[in-house]
Formats: structure tokens, sequence, C-alpha cells
């Protein structure tokens, strides 16, 4: 059902408000089309399309909004009246517009529009997109606003929240150092120099001590006609800095620039600390959060498990079949490791480790098994059959004043009697009496029911 434009009515649009909601007010069915296609494949939005001043009208009054995008020059608006509208409801408008670049920067302060993108040529759309993208993602953005000057510090949270970051205040150096201490997501701070208890470039510097620059941004601000303390802040440890009275155009792309600047460093980060095939954690990482020299903690635990028969899988299925049974444990190990305070990795191979926190010997030999059972029961299809696959699991509990490279020794030593007694079972501290009584070996299972190594 459309009302004739190739849009659905309002009576077709439920009356619930989604996180992402994008209404795309143009006049060009085939340039509408479009964007509505781009952004629903591309971006995290729900995109609805409206052609003139009035149908957008009925759409605001009964949906709220995440951003809109909009031309200025609709058949039944045609001075870009659009943007009044858009303003009485508070929906971050971006403008696309065919006028001169000097024109729309005019609108850009008049109106307070969060982004404008002139027309020019089949790079248009793809624009629009990474614009929208960045708005999408910004709200995964805590924001503090630092300054004593009411009217300045709202100023900034204005624009901040137009720009659909999370955002906070502080009015004083001493309350945004509690504040950050309280919310370590805070990934950008914006600090005024003149305060009345330290000073913008004391904060940066206190900062500083304690989150480095590719987990938080500072960006400096102040109205002084020292051309100095731009430097002086940069050398304090700020990421950017910049004068008042500002345009806030130049502000927004200042901002965008650290914000992006911190999103790739946390991507390259991210790519870093974890196995490229499964995902998990990797041995680096691991041993970072993990120093083998280091005492380990007390009341932690920590476990090392290995795939049993695992050459097998290889030898049979061939190596493709072996990354998957090595994804689907991954998958598994993250699954029930989500919601505790455990970090599972992968050391090399077919051997993984979980560090268990606030876990004493009993919780850690209950977990471990419900691991090992579970992995036990999981079918993993390969080619034309499923199969299954087994674990062994050697688990110590930290003691005091050992280190975390002896207890991690420990535990595979457990491993290894895991392995020597059957294999598909858990030994800890609990059960080092009957680890150290000889099993009977278990038949060589066949590759299609059980299969694995070592």
């Amino acid at each position: 059902m459309n009302d004739g434009t190739g849009n659905r009515p309002h009576s077709d649009f439920p009356n619930l408000q989604s996180s992402n909601d994008i209404l795309i007010v143009e006049d060009s069915a085939a340039l509408s089309a479009l964007l509505r296609q781009r952004l629903e494949r591309e971006t995290a939005g729900r995109t609805f399309c409206c052609a003139s001043l009035e149908q957008a009208r009925t759409l605001l009054a009964g949906q709220k909004f995440t951003l809109a995008l909009t031309g200025l020059n609709l058949p039944d608006a045609p001075n870009g009246e659009i943007l009044a509208l858009l303003a009485e409801y508070a929906v971050p408008t971006i403008v696309f517009t065919a006028t001169s670049e000097a024109d729309a920067t005019i609108r850009y302060s008049e109106r307070k529009i969060i982004d404008y993108i002139v027309k020019s040529d089949n790079t248009t759309v793809d624009t629009v997109v990474r614009t929208v993208n960045r708005i999408l993602t910004n709200s995964a953005f805590s924001v503090l606003v630092v300054d004593d000057a009411r009217w300045a510090r709202s100023g900034l949270v204005e624009i901040m929240q137009r720009q659909n970051f999370r955002v906070l205040e502080a009015l004083s150096g001493k309350e945004a150092l509690d504040m950050l201490a309280d919310n370590p997501s805070i990934e950008l701070v914006i600090t005024d120099y003149n305060m009345p208890d330290m000073n913008g470039h004391e904060l940066t510097r206190r900062i500083r001590a304690t989150r480095p620059s590719d987990e938080l941004r500072i960006i400096g601000v102040s109205s002084s006609s020292d051309r100095g303390l731009s430097a002086s802040f940069l050398k304090a440890g700020a990421s950017d800095f910049i004068y008042r009275p500002f345009v806030p155009e130049e502000l927004q792309c200042r901002i965008d620039n650290n914000v992006e600047t911190l999103t790739q460093l946390k991507r390259l980060r991210y790519l870093a600390e974890r196995d490229h095939l499964t995902g998990l954690a990797n041995r680096r990482f691991f041993f970072e959060k993990n120093p083998p020299l280091e005492p380990a903690p007390a009341n932690d635990a920590v476990a090392i498990l290995d795939i049993d028969h695992f050459k097998s899988v290889n030898d049979t299925y061939g190596h493709e079949a072996g990354d998957q049974v090595l994804k689907r444990l991954a998958s598994t190990l993250r699954e029930m490791t989500v919601d505790k305070r455990y970090l599972a990795a992968r050391l090399g191979g077919e051997e993984f480790a979980i560090y268990m926190k606030d876990t004493n010997a009993f919780q850690a030999h209950s977990f471990c098994e419900q691991v090992r059972s579970r992995v036990q029961a999981t079918s993993i299809p390969l080619q034309d059959k499923d199969i299954s696959v087994t674990i062994s699991i050697g688990v110590m509990e930290m003691e005091e004043r050992e280190t975390f490279g002896n207890q991690l020794n420990a535990a595979d030593q457990l491993l290894y009697m895991a392995k020597m007694n059957g294999r598909n079972r858990v030994y800890s501290s609990l059960t080092i009496p009957e680890a150290l009584i000889p099993q009977p070996h278990e038949p060589h299972n066949s590759v299609t029911r059980r299969p694995g190594t070592r």
C-alpha cells in the first residue's frame, strides 16, 4: 500500500520509537529510493521517506527520529522551511543541498544542523552513508565536558548531543577526575583552561597519568588570546585544541577526527589481541593480562584444555574441518564465559585456556566439568556427517605467593594426567589422588564418533 508517491502512508508506520529511525525528506523519488536502499543495507538505521513538508509534518507528529536527511527545496516549501519544522521537533538534521558551500555553511550556523552535504557528483550518496554511519555510531561514545561557566558548558553540551554522543558534565577539574574514575567508558574529554580548582593543563596531566591517548582523547578549549596556550595544552597530553569563539563546524570536524582516530586505534588493538581464527583472546593478550612471573591473585583459578585426538580430525577430514572444530569449541567457550568474569583464550593449536576470577577450586572444577559436558554433547556438521569431539582439562586454584607461570604449569600437568588417564575428563587439585592412580587406557575411538589427538 502506498500514497501514490512510492512511500507508505503514515498509518502503515508503527507508533513506536526505534533507536535508529531515520527520516528522509526528498522530492526526487529516484534519490529517495537510492538513499533508502543504501542506508538500510549499510547502516544500523531504519528509514522512513516522504516527499513534502506536509508529509514530513505527519510523520513527525507520530514518530520520534534519531536524525533526518533533507533537501532544502520541496514542492510545498521551496525556501528551506523544512529546517524550521525539524527544529520544532528537535530532530538532528543533515542537509544535502545543491546550493553553494558558502550558503550551506551559513545555514549550518543559523539552523544548528549537524552537518551538510553539497550535491556535486556520484559520490554524494556515499558521503551521506558515511555521515549517517558516523552519527549513529557516536551513540557508543561517552563525552565529558568540563567547564565551570554554565553558558560555555551548555553550548558544548548542545553541540555534542546533536551529534548523538552520550554527554556528561563536570564543573571543575576535581569533579571531572571523579567522574572519569566512576565512568571508565568515557573516551573523550573537552575541557576549558580556566577553572577554579585546577587549570586545563593540570587536569590533562592528571588524566594522562592513568589514561593514554589510545584509550581517551582530550580536546582543550579556551577564549584566551594567548596563542601559545595550544602548544602548552598539547605538551600536557591533549589530543587537540581550539580557541573560542569557535565555528561549530570546525569543532565538529575536530571531534570527528579524534573519534575516528580512537576508533581506528581500538580496532587495531582489538585485532592485535584476538586469535585470527576463533576470535578469542590470543596468547599474547592472555599473558599480558596474566604475566607469568608475577604473583597470581588469590581466589582466582586457571584452566588449560585441549581437544582429544585432534590430529585425527585433520587427517580424516582435512584442515578446514579442523578449523571448524576449533571455531565451534571457541564459540562454546565464548557463550559460557560471556556472563562471568572469565577470560577464554586460544594459546595455540588445539590448546585453550580459561582464567577465572573470584573462583575457588570447587567452583572452577564444576564450571570446567560443565564445559567438558557441553563440548561432548555438541554436534559439529562436517561434510556429509556430524561428529563430536571431547576435551581434557587441567584446573588449578591460585595459591598465594606463587607466580602465575607456576600455577599454569601445574594446570598443564593436571591436563597431562587427564590425557594419560583416559581423556575426556577434568582434573584439578580436588582430583589429584585419582589422577595419580593409573587408569585403564581407553580404546582408540573411531574418528567418525569422537575424533582428536594429544
